[in-house]
């Protein structure tokens, strides 16, 4: 599969262009980026694709006609997506794409419509459905141990604010759309619709620490036709923070703290349980996207994952505006 890398302005472009270089059935074939000259006077696109490489893109229009491209990786600024992934869609090409897909509901909707039509082998990047403790977390849900579900609450938080290590475009509204819940709160929110299914309502709170222009500290209240809470954290200001996962049912209870699983049921004797042995990794959302390319198989995180996740968002930042529950 050949791959062209669609912008460096993500944290983690650089990552998924070493993922992908090191897979045996892939290779980067180019760049592209929207902003050659983006920090400081360097062209850093070319100077990304001379490190690579690989073919440098000066026009995103070269990208879509070339025939030897197969697929795109898109880590272009959210705001971005819309025509990047829709033009890719419309060229025949496959599509990988950091989260969040979009930053309305109504522009998820419009590439749900290219993907579509295009029949375009699509993937969204959702690493915590690939983390084992959650996978068990998710099979003692599921399984009836903890009986029906009734609460939810996941944790995801660092200290790029206060510890000033994220790039400063991450605090641009017009780019990203805000701050820390529509970045690092999409993990959480993808993983309580994963848990708990498709929330009715949100509820948000939102605060700016650092007085940076986004929030960087963030929680939202999602809320079940059954009564079920979904509890949505994160934040850029929290140091020495580990990820948390919790789930409740009417027998039980599963915790998740790090890498570290236990849990209370009625099997338990309500006893807390440390879970020594989890299930393997499966392969990243990446890796999945390029395997579907080579054996011809569907996307394992597609289209419609990637939609209700824009719908969260768009209710959960609609909420923050107006100070009101708001209903998907």
């Amino acid at each position: 599969m050949k791959v062209v890398m669609v912008s460096g302005w993500h944290v983690h472009a650089k990552g998924y262009a070493k993922q992908l270089q090191e897979h045996p059935a892939c290779k980067v074939v180019g760049v592209w980026d929207s902003d050659a000259l983006w920090e400081n006077g360097t062209a850093k696109g070319k100077a990304w694709a001379d490190e690579l490489g690989c073919k440098f893109y000066k026009n995103y229009d070269d990208v879509l006609s070339d025939p030897d491209v197969d697929g795109v990786a898109v880590c272009a600024p959210s705001n971005r997506h819309p025509d990047i992934i829709v033009q890719a869609c419309d060229a025949g090409k496959a599509v990988f794409t950091e989260k969040v897909l979009a930053l309305t509901a109504a522009e998820a909707y419009a590439i749900r419509g290219a993907v579509i039509r295009n029949q375009t082998l699509f993937t969204i990047s959702f690493p915590h459905k690939t983390n084992p403790a959650l996978l068990y977390a998710k099979a003692l849900a599921e399984s009836g141990r903890l009986g029906t579900l009734t609460y939810a609450r996941v944790r995801n938080v660092h200290s790029g604010s206060i510890s000033n290590w994220l790039p400063k475009h991450f605090y641009d509204l017009e780019a990203c759309g805000g701050g820390a819940m529509i970045d690092l709160g999409a993990h959480p929110m993808y993983t309580l619709a994963w848990l708990l299914g498709r929330p009715d309502t949100v509820q948000s709170c939102f605060g700016s620490v650092t007085g940076r222009p986004v929030e960087d500290n963030a929680v939202c209240l999602l809320g079940y036709r059954s009564g079920a809470v979904g509890v949505s954290e994160t934040g850029f200001v929290s140091i020495a923070d580990p990820y948390i996962c919790e789930v409740s049912g009417t027998k039980g209870a599963v915790h998740v703290r790090g890498t570290s699983v236990s849990y209370a049921n009625e099997e338990t004797d309500r006893k807390w349980v440390t879970v020594e042995t989890l299930p393997a990794a499966p392969a990243s959302p990446l890796y999945t996207w390029v395997d579907a390319f080579v054996n011809n198989t569907a996307a394992v995180y597609g289209i419609d994952q990637a939609v209700e996740l824009s719908e969260i968002m768009d209710a959960a930042y609609r909420s923050y505006h107006s100070g009101k529950k708001e209903s998907l």
